[in-house]
């Protein structure tokens, strides 16, 4: 097949698309390959600028035609698109219909994260367990509803379309649902917030598992869990993600197998029912109930952020074969992927201000000295600009250490934290704290 071929005898060009920790990890790992000769990110950020046989292109994630120009021109193998906002545009459907190689879903395979209502239908028809819900399309009806089912509280508000991870309300009162009804019938995430989902809140603990697919087979990588509220002691308001670890022991093999066979292998059968070749990631946000029985709460459509800064820096298989596979329709063929043993965690630092309004453009120094200490530092709102790095961004880097346990791999990042500096910068102090408190044996 031509993926054996490419990958055995050919040192490939890769296109990364996007600017956020994620992206800057992606092409971290692509460039750790034997196969990889370049890789250029558009627009990429201060940390993909100074990688060795990396460079940032500046060009929109949303001018479709230059990246297709620019990959053809320089005869780039594969692009890989990291933000949902470019799939959801129609990304990868423009670039095949250029001749272009994409890991990524097309347009209409990007639904499942683009719309809640979208994908809720696609779980029922696919039996993909998940909490009961409703859809509204006025803040009047979606109101009475919360009102009929008072008895119902906490009730969780979601926006339908994208709202950069922001758009959920898991509202204790029947007066917080109305107000995150209001808001975002009244434009706080503009036409994502057009429509809402209303949904039965769930016990339990979020974990995620991520997996790459060919449309055929699908595959999941370690899972791992996030830190979605901005404050100490989960609280505060939700943000894009403030840390993550992996592989959780909420979800572990026994659990993760179950995880195959009810939600991702019916998800992918099911697209591929209504006619949709999904190739890409799909990412599985999943509430696991006290008694271990897993629920769907969302898909994405693409790697998370952070939990891309954890997952990658544990796999060991060289990351453009499975993509490549994935492209090519030959996951099957791949062998078992290689992970090294131990655990990965990763802090976020925000800028001040962050979810809501904070400043850019502040110097960020220390960066070298916490790499010293082995930890890994990805770049997610940060410039370079006439060789200074400037925060450019609310989440402005992510931490990830390893060990051989959690509470090594957790250490490691937090021992890294104090040489970073830039004016206001915040960071929760308790990732981690679950898997820490439950002290799990497996990795000690």
């Amino acid at each position: 097949m031509f993926f054996v071929w490419l990958a055995g005898r050919v040192r490939v060009n890769v296109l990364v698309v996007g600017n956020g920790g994620r992206e800057h990890a992606l092409v971290w790992k692509l460039l750790q390959s034997p196969y990889v000769h370049e890789v250029v990110c558009i627009p990429g950020n201060g940390g993909t600028a100074t990688l060795e046989r990396c460079h940032n292109l500046a060009l929109s994630i949303s001018d479709f035609e230059g990246i297709a120009r620019f990959a053809l021109v320089n005869n780039f193998s594969l692009v890989v698109v990291g933000p949902e906002v470019p799939l959801a545009a129609g990304i990868t459907d423009y670039l095949q219909g250029q001749g272009v190689m994409v890991f990524g879903p097309t347009q209409a395979g990007a639904q499942i994260e683009a719309s809640k209502a979208w994908a809720k239908a696609l779980m029922r028809d696919a039996g993909i367990p998940t909490a009961a819900a409703a859809v509204f399309a006025t803040a009047a009806a979606a109101i009475a509803h919360v009102q009929q089912h008072a008895q119902d509280a906490p009730i969780v508000v979601k926006a339908d379309g994208l709202a950069a991870g922001k758009g959920v309300t898991v509202a204790q009162t029947v007066d917080e649902a109305i107000a995150a009804i209001e808001a975002a019938f009244g434009g706080q995430f503009g036409a994502a917030g057009q429509h809402v989902v209303i949904e039965e809140f769930l016990q339990g603990q979020e974990a995620s598992v991520l997996a790459v697919t060919d449309g055929l087979t699908i595959r999941p990588l370690v899972p791992a869990q996030d830190h979605k509220q901005l404050g100490d002691g989960d609280t505060g308001p939700n943000t894009g993600g403030m840390g993550a670890y992996a592989p959780t022991p909420i979800v572990p093999p026994a659990l993760l197998e179950r995880v195959q066979q009810q939600v991702l292998e019916p998800a992918i059968a099911t697209l591929r029912q209504r006619g949709i070749d999904y190739r890409g990631v799909l990412y599985a946000g999943l509430m696991i109930a006290p008694d271990g029985t897993p629920n769907v709460v969302e898909f994405n459509c693409r790697f998370g952020d952070p939990e891309t800064q954890v997952v990658l820096p544990l796999l060991e298989t060289p990351l453009d074969r499975i993509l490549l596979a994935c492209v090519q329709q030959a996951l099957a063929d791949l062998p078992p992927f290689d992970w090294r043993s131990g655990a990965a965690a990763c802090v976020v630092l925000a800028a001040e201000g962050y979810p809501e309004s904070y400043r850019k453009g502040l110097p960020i120094t220390g960066i070298d000295a916490a790499t010293d200490t082995g930890a890994l530092v990805f770049h997610a709102g940060t410039r370079l600009k006439a060789g200074q790095l400037l925060t450019d961004g609310g989440r402005v880097l992510g931490v990830t250490g390893i060990g051989d346990t959690f509470e090594g791999a957790i250490a490691h990042a937090y021992a890294a934290i104090p040489h970073i500096q830039f004016e206001g910068a915040y960071y929760r102090h308790d990732i981690g704290h679950r898997v820490l408190n439950a002290n799990p044996s497996h990795l000690s």
